[in-house]
């Protein structure tokens, strides 16, 4: 495995040193609580990719759509990161601690990024780490981070897990040239929307998967997609701070469209029989957000300026919403949205 290359340095480096603001997601009760795991490791080239999962069909909620592994808090006392890692191996077998990871692996918590609001009134907490990969050694000659920890999914949360290079939710295009021309369909789509009378940027990543990227689940036994591939078929330093450029330094768009359709959130055919894996909404916002962080530099797509939501989250807090007890079914509706954006904070 090659070192990391310098701008995976400066990356690293970056996340290391941030410092996101107080929190709200202390505030949250047990139940609204939840945390979600950015998981970076360096490929053969010392570019870092990022580890995302196809959540199973059967879920009740976000079935077949792309997510970074995580979920919610289990006691009042687990840290967001405790929760990340859990949740990482409850789902894709991740170690919970370094002496049960591969001989010379190692995972640095790098830093927390602000709370996310859920549509389902979950306070979303990511977590940056960084899976270190060991030198070559006799009894492992070349060390693959995705093939040495990655196939170990558990069935009944995890269709998949694939990965993506880390700084590509910055760019327009697929970075590889050869994917652009060669795999059907394009790396970023993206659009205005009104969520609940605001403007909300609505990214789309479509991730080229290949057999060395996603790893299938089987029932009993995970399954590496070399053994099976996706069919082919058409398919989401200084202590750095936060940039705060509107959009890329571009205007933003006159028109926005109106909310999406339940339909989007569907996916059509096989999830996983796809050349691309889509990465949407607030899991490609977050992607976004930590590359911001990571590289310091704007995308070339337009994107909402505001880093996560703990304004929001308070807001709720302070009108009476994110309560203890979760209702089946509960989701932020437009009269609570302006509700919560009008309360004095």
């Amino acid at each position: 495995m090659a070192a990391l290359s310098p701008a995976s340095k400066r990356a690293i480096a970056n996340l290391r040193a941030f410092k996101a603001q107080p929190t709200n997601y202390y505030k949250c009760p047990l139940k609204r609580r939840a945390a979600v795991l950015i998981l970076l490791y360096a490929d053969r080239g010392g570019d870092l990719r990022v580890v995302l999962t196809i959540r199973s069909a059967g879920l009740k909620n976000y079935a077949g759509q792309a997510a970074l592994p995580g979920g919610k808090a289990d006691t009042l006392q687990e840290t967001p990161f405790q929760t990340a890692r859990r949740e990482a191996f409850e789902e894709i077998g991740l170690p919970l601690s370094d002496q049960k990871l591969p001989t010379g692996y190692e995972i640095e918590h790098l830093t927390e990024l602000p709370a996310n609001l859920a549509m389902t009134e979950l306070g979303v907490r990511p977590c940056v780490a960084y899976l270190k990969t060991p030198p070559p050694s006799p009894l492992n000659q070349s060390p693959n981070a995705a093939r040495d920890l990655l196939p170990t999914l558990d069935a009944k949360e995890v269709a998949a897990v694939f990965t993506a290079p880390f700084f590509n939710f910055l760019r327009e295009q697929d970075l590889d040239a050869e994917q652009r021309q060669t795999v059907s369909g394009q790396w970023y789509k993206g659009s205005w929307h009104s969520w609940h009378e605001s403007a909300w940027r609505m990214h789309q990543f479509s991730v080229p998967v290949t057999p060395t990227t996603v790893f299938l689940a089987k029932p009993e036994v995970a399954r590496s997609s070399e053994e099976q591939s996706p069919a082919p078929a058409a398919q989401q330093t200084p202590k750095p701070t936060l940039p705060q450029s509107p959009a890329a330094g571009k205007p933003r768009q006159a028109t926005i469209q109106p909310p999406l359709p339940r339909s989007f959130y569907t996916i059509a055919g096989d999830a996983l029989q796809q050349p691309r894996y889509r990465v949407f909404g607030m899991t490609a916002r977050i992607m976004v957000d930590c590359a911001r962080v990571a590289y310091g530099e704007e995308p070339e797509f337009e994107h909402n300026s505001h880093f996560g939501d703990e304004d929001m989250i308070e807001r709720l807090i302070k009108i009476g919403r994110l309560t203890p007890v979760k209702r089946e079914g509960e989701m932020l509706t437009r009269d609570v949205m302006i509700k919560a954006a009008n309360a004095k904070i």
